[in-house]
């Protein structure tokens, strides 16, 4: 059992500094099991807790562990520069969490601004270490759409490995699978720049289209385009799982 004062329970959920926390308090805008919290230094339980701030209901989490369906057109940056961050597809207090200079939850790798599809987020170090590192193998399955017609040798060479400039040895998918002239289900191990796109072109084709459709056992089911969730505690570890 774990036990939080509430002003502390509104801070490390991203509600703001400590003064904010406090003043949602006193203003009567945070409400448990129906009730006003009024006390900011009462003490709560935070085990299967859920609290309302302003009318949205939260719940509690020690670490934010979430699932986002990037769109295209989008970066996978904090400080966007040519198009909308991807954070900006998420409630305040998801970005603010934990306050300090690295507050709120972080991509758990990125996905190029034209590139769709399946994005974990996390405020966790320790896991978003464990999902990037390529020690671990981690999966990440894509749904590739190239300019020109793939034939059977482009998709050896992929398994087999190709060489990239920056790279002294080859770079191999672990599977690809081609599922039509020009569409083709590549899953990698590895998580190097524009790897997908870099690849293709190792191969003597572009990639025109890219949607990355799972991580690990994880996939997007049937949540929208630029919609989030959060995971469950199951999903969480079955993903950063060893493979």
């Amino acid at each position: 059992m774990s036990e939080k004062r509430w002003q502390d329970v509104l801070f490390s959920q991203g509600f703001g500094t400590r003064r904010v926390c406090l003043g949602l308090i006193q203003q009567g805008l945070v409400t448990h099991n129906g009730e006003e919290v009024e006390d900011p230094d009462a003490w709560v339980e935070t085990d299967d807790l859920f609290f309302t701030v302003q009318g949205e209901r939260w719940p509690y989490h020690d670490h934010a562990y979430l699932m986002l369906h990037k769109p295209a057109g989008t970066e996978c940056s904090q400080k966007a520069s040519l198009y909308p961050s991807i954070y900006t597809l998420l409630p305040s207090p998801l970005r603010q969490r934990g306050g300090g200079a690295a507050a709120g939850v972080q991509a758990v790798g990125r996905l190029d601004q034209d590139t769709t599809g399946l994005l974990i987020l996390s405020d966790d170090g320790k896991f978003i270490h464990r999902l990037t590192s390529p020690k671990h193998h981690v999966p990440k399955v894509y749904e590739v759409t190239t300019k020109h017609p793939l034939d059977a040798s482009q998709i050896e060479r992929l398994v087999a490995g190709v060489g990239l400039d920056d790279d002294p040895k080859p770079v191999a998918a672990h599977a690809a699978v081609q599922t039509g002239t020009h569409t083709l289900t590549l899953t990698l191990t590895q998580g190097k720049y524009h790897q997908v796109k870099r690849m293709l072109a190792a191969v003597s084709n572009r990639v025109e289209g890219l949607h990355r459709s799972q991580i690990g056992s994880l996939t997007l089911a049937d949540l929208p385009e630029g919609a989030w969730r959060w995971l469950t505690p199951d999903e969480v570890k079955q993903v950063s799982a060893k493979t």
